[in-house]
């Protein structure tokens, strides 16, 4: 997973793709931000689904996906439309990622309206039922306090049957975990450890207990700082914090990092995923801290061949 709002060019997204597919990982998911957190004012920002669209016609294996798109940037119908062309594109191998919306700041700086939490959360329930019926079979009406959808049949569907993977990104509040029961496929936590993900999870099966379905796939996003070995982890601290101007010594560094960050040797890293996969945890999108750093998605893929 790259945050794609610090200032990633397209030839670097080519490069990160390809490796991706060399190291045999499963997929690439990107951030939908329009403006950088820190360098808002220097650091370039290329859209995320027209970047997925391209990536799509450049790789023939990887999944490609958002983590996650903000609810309040595109009308659900055009975003909806986005996700099929580029599932067309790459013969099936896109995913959605759709939270409510966070970061004010792009928000203004882009003309976006932000609105109070509980708007977001309630244009974010419309949008997913938008999206959700815009790719079944078969045309529908849909009058909302939101959007007004007449009679539409939205073609082509996707070439996924039923639909592209629709996952709903939230910290497994009730609205969230209703909205993702309702229509969704997989639930996304962010930055939690194992405890937490056992509550979060457990919210979220209990609305789809009370939908009437069965669990959704739950899955975590968050840091790593991985090395395939110690010396190879340490040579990794240093160029993260050469980047980040940290003057430290490299172990300090690392152990200073957030503890819900998968920090460690490949071996180390595997440990602390069976313990997530104790939590209920199924799949793990890893943040990369450097976009530049393409040899870490090779330490990825030693990973993936070690838990297979």
């Amino acid at each position: 997973m790259v945050e794609g709002q610090e200032g990633v060019s397209w030839d670097q997204w080519v490069s990160l793709a390809l490796a991706c597919e060399e190291a045999g990982l499963e997929g690439l998911f990107r951030s939908d931000h329009y403006l950088s957190f820190g360098h808002p004012k220097e650091r370039q920002v290329l859209d995320a689904w027209a970047t997925i669209a391209g990536l799509a016609h450049v790789t023939e294996r990887i999944k490609l996906g958002t983590m996650v798109s903000p609810a309040t940037f595109r009308h659900p119908s055009m975003l909806a439309k986005s996700v099929v062309t580029a599932d067309h594109i790459s013969n099936g191998r896109v995913e959605l990622g759709l939270g409510a919306g966070w970061n004010e700041a792009e928000h203004l700086a882009y003309g976006f309206p932000f609105p109070p939490t509980g708007v977001r959360m309630a244009v974010f329930a419309e949008q997913a039922e938008i999206i959700h019926r815009s790719w079944s079979p078969g045309p529908f009406d849909f009058s909302g306090a939101h959007y007004t959808i007449a009679d539409l049949e939205a073609l082509p569907k996707p070439v996924q049957e039923p639909h592209p993977n629709f996952i709903v990104g939230g910290q497994g509040g009730p609205k969230s975990a209703a909205v993702a029961a309702a229509w969704a496929d997989e639930y996304n936590v962010n930055f939690a450890d194992a405890v937490e993900c056992v509550r979060r999870k457990r919210n979220v099966d209990l609305a789809c207990e009370a939908a009437g379905r069965e669990p959704l796939t739950f899955s975590l996003m968050t840091g790593c700082v991985i090395g395939s070995d110690r010396d190879d982890l340490v040579q990794r601290a240093n160029m993260l914090m050469d980047l980040r101007g940290v003057v430290d010594e490299p172990d300090a560094w690392l152990a200073g990092l957030p503890p819900v960050m998968l920090v460690g040797t490949i071996d180390e890293v595997a440990e602390k995923l069976a313990v997530l996969e104790e939590a209920g945890v199924e799949r793990v999108m890893m943040q990369m801290q450097s976009h530049e750093d393409v040899a870490m998605v090779h330490v990825l893929g030693q990973l993936v061949e070690q838990l297979a």
